[in-house]
């Protein structure tokens, strides 16, 4: 078997292999509205990784017996498209991706003003078109931002990022091979108005001190995703506004 052997991420001059200073974000792109058969749609870029998510509802729920009397039931698919890696993936739903539609729908449900839809549906299809790093939650993101779309009452938006230890330094927002080769990877998403956090993991080693360094980038990071979010909120408001809808 082919051994690839582990590249240096923190180069000479300090940069990561992409570019960037550690607590730099990659480039953001934010797009709603993208479906017009969808109540509410979104597409998020982070990088090279871009996400397109759909919401349908809230709607009456099939098969009624499996609808709850004092709310909403979220129905999350997290699937990644054959193409969006290097190698063909199988179309089949891994296990994998069966545990991330659970974590995301988990970080919605905190959102959500689920109990002012009983006995109904709401459907969440986020597709991954390109993954390189972060699809959790890019994909969280944009599911964030296609239920306010929807005009879907949500306590706040959900705004992510992950970030981890590379060669020993604390990097906000990973990239593939940081992510791959990396000694931690830490996904932290949160309500930042509510600075309530809604999906914390950690996959890898972080001392004490090294975690409270890594959260605090990540909320720096993430303040900053925040206000991308509502600019794009903004805008598509505004949109509305002059096509007279």
């Amino acid at each position: 078997m082919l051994q690839v052997e582990r590249p240096k991420l923190i180069l000479e001059d300090g940069r990561r292999l992409d570019g960037r200073k550690p607590d730099e974000l990659r480039s953001i792109k934010i797009e709603l509205g993208v479906l017009k058969n969808a109540d509410g749609s979104a597409i998020f870029e982070m990088g090279n990784t871009k996400v397109i998510a759909a919401v349908y509802g809230p709607k009456e729920m099939h098969p009624r017996h499996l609808s709850l009397p004092d709310r909403a039931v979220l129905r999350v698919r997290y699937h990644m498209t054959p193409f969006s890696t290097d190698e063909r993936k199988n179309p089949a739903p891994s296990r994998r991706e069966i545990e991330l539609s659970k974590v995301i729908r988990e970080a919605l449900e905190s959102a959500v003003l689920v109990e002012l839809f009983p006995r109904t549906a709401i459907d969440i299809f986020t597709e991954v078109l390109q993954a390189d790093a972060g699809s959790r939650l890019v994909s969280l993101m944009a599911a964030s931002l296609a239920l306010a779309d929807a005009g879907i009452p949500m306590r706040d938006l959900i705004a992510g990022v992950a970030v981890g230890k590379a060669d020993g330094v604390i990097v906000l927002d990973l990239n593939e091979p940081e992510d791959m080769w990396g000694e931690a990877d830490m996904p932290v998403a949160i309500m930042p108005s509510l600075g309530q956090v809604t999906l914390l993991q950690l996959n890898g080693n972080m001392t004490p001190e090294e975690f409270r360094q890594a959260f605090d980038l990540a909320v720096k990071g993430i303040s900053t995703i925040y206000n991308l979010q509502k600019e794009a909120l903004k805008s598509r408001y505004i949109e509305f506004k002059e096509e007279g809808v």
